[in-house]
């Protein structure tokens, strides 16, 4: 019974940590997507 509990919360633990670095990612993507879209826009304006 041990066993399964340690493996339950070990695989818990292992996935809360690949979903926060997913999340991560994500941010980082939408980041940088909303960044270019600035950048063409202001290229399309004159702007630096």
């Amino acid at each position: 019974m041990r066993q399964i509990i340690f493996i339950a919360v070990g695989c818990a633990f292992i996935f809360s940590f690949v979903g926060c670095e997913t999340i991560k990612g994500l941010g980082k993507d939408v980041e940088n997507t909303g960044r270019n879209i600035q950048q063409a826009l202001s290229k399309d304006k004159g702007g630096s």
